[in-house]
């Protein structure tokens, strides 16, 4: 059985990290690259990089600070914000990253999946999906949350395994930041339609909520932020309550 990964998000605006609740309030952390070195040196299994409001403002992702980010990690780095192109893929890449995240970029050309896949690999891939509820079905939202479209997220997540993403990210809003655990049933109707890795993010406030994940979904990962950010649970605390519950980890 292959480990459970525990995986910090930065999500950074404007050079610094920043946390909000069910996509808005965003309140300053702490500095990008501080806390990733912190990350990177605490057990955490890999770093997930958000840019959050490049896709919004129509800008390429901060490539100064991903760069000196990169520097300072030794664990997997997936970055995201603003990838629209093959050109932001290659840039990211060079900048330090092991996976690129793609989002908006992915509704707007859904062929992007796949010729990135082609060009660097599946496991390059990353699809990410921030999802929310609207009358009753699973939507994905674009845009930081802005937008909603009308894509079914479970058909997507199912799209975008089918054209080469070697992952997702299942970005649940109306659990972001509230700390009630994660969105079970969401990830479940995902998870039960797909057969690559799936990153379960929002809602963990808890030990109990990542327990609860592991043992009621099928998802390789579970990610957190504020959780993190503000030292409610240490990441080595976590790993070895998880452990003993049975739930397999990398201590």
């Amino acid at each position: 059985m292959l480990a459970k990964r525990i995986i910090p998000c930065l999500d950074v605006k404007d050079g610094r990290v920043v946390k909000g609740k069910n996509f808005e309030g965003l309140k300053d952390v702490d500095d990008p690259v501080k806390l990733a070195s912190y990350y990177s040196s605490c057990g955490a299994d890999e770093l997930v990089f958000y840019d959050i409001t490049a896709s919004f403002e129509g800008r390429k992702l901060f490539s100064d600070i991903l760069k000196r980010v990169g520097e300072n990690v030794f664990i997997p780095l997936t970055v995201g914000g603003g990838i629209n192109t093959l050109e932001d893929f290659d840039r990211v890449l060079k900048c330090g990253a092991d996976k690129v995240s793609v989002n908006s970029g992915a509704i707007k050309d859904r062929s992007i999946i796949s010729r990135a896949a082609k060009k660097y690999g599946n496991q390059c891939v990353v699809l990410s999906m921030d999802v929310k509820r609207v009358d009753g079905k699973f939507k994905v939202f674009s845009h930081g949350g802005r937008i909603e479209t009308d894509i079914d997220a479970v058909e997507w997540a199912q799209f975008g395994e089918n054209n080469g993403a070697g992952e997702l990210v299942v970005n649940s809003i109306d659990t972001d930041g509230v700390k009630g655990g994660f969105d079970i049933e969401m990830l479940k109707a995902i998870c039960d339609v797909v057969n690559i890795p799936v990153i379960a993010s929002g809602g963990a406030g808890g030990i109990e909520h990542f327990i609860e994940l592991f043992e009621n979904v099928n998802v390789d990962a579970g990610l957190g932020a504020s959780i993190f950010h503000y030292g409610e649970t240490d990441i080595k605390e976590l790993k070895n309550a998880l452990k003993k519950e049975g739930i397999e980890v990398r201590i």
